[in-house]
């Protein structure tokens, strides 16, 4: 029982510290709480001895009560003086042998910390890594598992309906493939079985057919080509254009917006536009419409009008005006001053020229049905100060519009309306005065993406007439082509713009803007001098004669060359052929015969014709005549006779009245004879 008395006296004092102890005392009798404050979570055997004592409190609480009684009151006692001292002596050596547990075990919690933060650290170091390579792994893995299709597997993919989402899947990995070929190519392929392979994809997935989807090809990047696909299977925004002639962009969009319109301003380019977003009412059919407020016209309409740019009191032709958008934006912007010329060729789209150019007030259009080719020859060489030349395409930027053009067009399609385009816009030059104070100019347009449709066409006009190409005057855009694959064209063509539904938001379209220098027709390259010297007229044989004629008896030994004047001429040899001679002058103008030769000869040849007309109507008498006379014979039962030649051509020769009948031949001479004494 001793040890249990140490033990409680112990707990009992550490527990309830007497007042008369010192300072020290109590600091140290403060340390044991602190103790089961930092280690109330861990096991230790103090734990333990503090139970016990609890457990004999309990059983002894009336001893326990008395011995603390004792044990505070006697001060006087050495024994209990050297017990209490012993037992400090015992509290401090376990005071400080409890703050060293206490402190290996603070420092064994912060160093498990520091373990599990530090392992923590290195899992997530070590997820992180993990993750990288497997996005590596996935990538190589991604990378190597698209393979172009073998031929059993396109031949068993022909005879089973297209599968669209293998299609689009496959589309999507080769362009991946071809955007990043050296590294994610396949072995042993090369970017032609890739491209070909995207070639019929395309076409099977959006309906292209070949040609078309190959020209686009070779035009863009895969992936721009990608993007211009995808905005072709898109419509365009609607837009409005203010008829500034009867109202304001301003004043307009208020009352639509009063409607249940939602519109906003086109963009900074223009000044009277509007896109529509949606609307309550039929845009089309407004009274405003019918008023003639505006005109429902696609925003790259507005690109030619702007590029050229009209000025009042001037005359100018749009070659092209159906159904009327850009010309009632020319009469706009002169303000009905001046003179337009609205020609169009197909007669039934006068109606909507005419309809939507009342409708709008345009008051100084001139409205005519020529073919564009012929009007120089209408409206005369050098007469107006602009031309407008919407010229007709093949409608490649506007497949939004009408999808047909995807499977109808090919590259016959494409070369007949180039050779058309650059017959008009040749014309379109001639009728421009290149001497106007103010004008000078040409603008060609088409809303088609293909090369030869627009680069060629301008190279050519710049090749065969006097123009050079100016800005257009549009700062948005993409320039024109330079260079396509084997085709050079001039370096002036970056002034072109072009705009692509991809990037601008609106149809395709091409826009070129050409100032006429001069009214005198360009002068043929030098390569082009063999094919005029090829068509120009030659001399007569009978004139080649006399010329050998003279030139013989003048030098009849004489074969080398004189030069005469500054011309070189050589001397006709003596089998009588002339050789070909260059010369820097102008050649000879053809002598045409006199009035008297051309009437003579028309009396000639009319007199001819007579003669002929003449032959073949005696020839008509007279088998009339031996039909009837045979007829008349073998009624009255007469006895003909023929000769040998006669019975094979079957033609009597006499009448049977007993006079003689004029041989046919003999009977038409005669005839000829009298006519050319007449």
């Amino acid at each position: 029982m001793a040890p249990a008395n140490l033990k409680k006296k112990k707990g009992t004092k550490s527990q309830k510290p007497p007042p008369q102890k010192k300072q020290k005392k109590d600091a140290f009798t403060a340390k044991p709480p602190k103790k089961h404050d930092v280690s109330d979570d861990s096991y230790s055997p103090t734990e333990e001895i503090v139970d016990h004592e609890g457990l004999f409190e309990e059983e002894n609480e009336e001893d326990g009560l008395d011995s603390h009684s004792e044990a505070s009151s006697d001060d006087d006692n050495p024994f209990t003086d050297d017990f209490l001292q012993g037992s400090d002596d015992e509290e401090k050596s376990s005071g400080s042998g409890s703050g060293s547990g206490s402190g290996s075990g603070s420092d064994s919690d912060e160093s498990d910390i520091e373990k599990k933060s530090r392992a923590i650290d290195e899992e997530r170091a070590r997820e992180e890594e993990e993750a990288g390579a497997e996005m590596q792994l996935n990538i190589k893995e991604e990378s190597d598992e698209f393979r172009l299709p073998t031929k059993e597997e396109l031949e068993q993919e022909a005879r089973q309906p297209p599968d669209l989402p293998n299609l689009q899947r496959r589309i999507k990995e080769i362009v991946r493939v071809l955007s990043n070929f050296n590294s994610l190519r396949q072995e042993g392929a090369i970017r032609k079985d890739y491209v070909d392979r995207l070639k019929l994809d395309l076409g099977s997935y959006y309906g292209y057919n070949e040609f078309l989807i190959g020209v686009l090809v070779e035009m863009f990047p895969v992936v721009e080509l990608m993007e211009l696909i995808e905005a072709f299977e898109k419509p365009r925004p609607i837009c409005l254009r203010t008829n500034t002639l009867k109202t304001r962009r301003r004043d307009l969009a208020d009352v639509l917006l009063n409607r249940g319109v939602n519109l906003d301003p086109l963009s900074k380019w223009s000044k009277v536009g509007l896109v529509v977003y949606d609307s309550q009412v039929p845009i089309g059919a407004t009274p405003e419409y019918m008023a003639g407020y505006y005109m429902l016209q696609s925003a790259s309409s507005f690109l030619p009008v702007m590029a050229l740019a009209p000025q009042e009191k001037e005359r100018i032709v749009d070659m092209a005006a159906a159904p009327g958008g850009k010309t009632t934006y020319i009469a706009a912007l002169m303000k009905n001053s001046g003179m337009i010329y609205a020609n169009e060729m197909k007669e039934p789209r006068l109606k909507s020229l005419t309809a939507n150019l009342h409708r709008m007030g345009v008051t100084n259009t001139v409205v005519c049905n020529y073919d564009g080719k012929e009007l120089p020859k209408v409206l005369g060489h050098n007469t107006v100060d602009r031309v407008l030349l919407d010229a007709p395409c093949s409608g490649t930027g506007v497949i939004s519009k009408d999808e047909s053009v995807k499977t109808s067009k090919s590259l016959e399609d494409i070369q007949k309306g180039a050779h058309l385009q650059k017959q008009l816009i040749l014309a379109a030059i001639d009728m421009v005065d290149a001497n106007s104070k103010s004008g000078g100019y040409i603008v060609y347009s088409t809303c088609s993406i293909m090369i030869p449709e627009n680069e060629a066409v301008i190279d050519y006009a710049l090749k065969k007439r006097d123009v050079k190409l100016v800005p257009c005057g549009l700062d948005f855009g993409r320039p024109g082509f330079t260079r396509f694959r084997e085709h050079r064209f001039h370096q002036s063509l970056e002034k072109t713009r072009r705009f692509y539904p991809h990037v601008h938001n609106m149809d395709g379209f091409f826009v070129a803007k050409l100032k006429k220098m001069s009214n005198s027709k360009q002068n043929p390259k030098p390569s082009e001098e063999p094919e005029v010297a090829e068509q120009a007229p030659e001399k007569n044989d009978s004139e080649t004669e006399l010329a050998v004629g003279e030139n013989s008896q003048q030098h009849p030994d004489k074969r080398r060359t004189k030069k005469a004047n500054g011309v070189l001429k050589k001397a006709v040899p003596e089998n009588g052929k002339k050789e070909s001679t260059f010369t820097d002058k102008k050649r000879k103008r053809r002598k045409f015969p006199s009035r008297e030769e051309i009437s003579k000869a028309r009396r000639e040849e009319k007199s001819y014709e007579r003669k002929e007309e003449c032959k073949q109507e005696e020839l008509e008498v007279i088998i009339r005549m031996t039909t009837t006379t045979a007829a008349a014979a073998t009624k009255r039962k007469s006895k003909i006779r023929f000769t040998e030649t006669e019975r094979e051509s079957q033609v009597p020769s006499r009448i049977f009245s007993g006079r003689k009948l004029r041989h046919p031949e003999t009977w038409i001479e005669q005839r000829s004879k009298e006519n050319a004494a007449a």
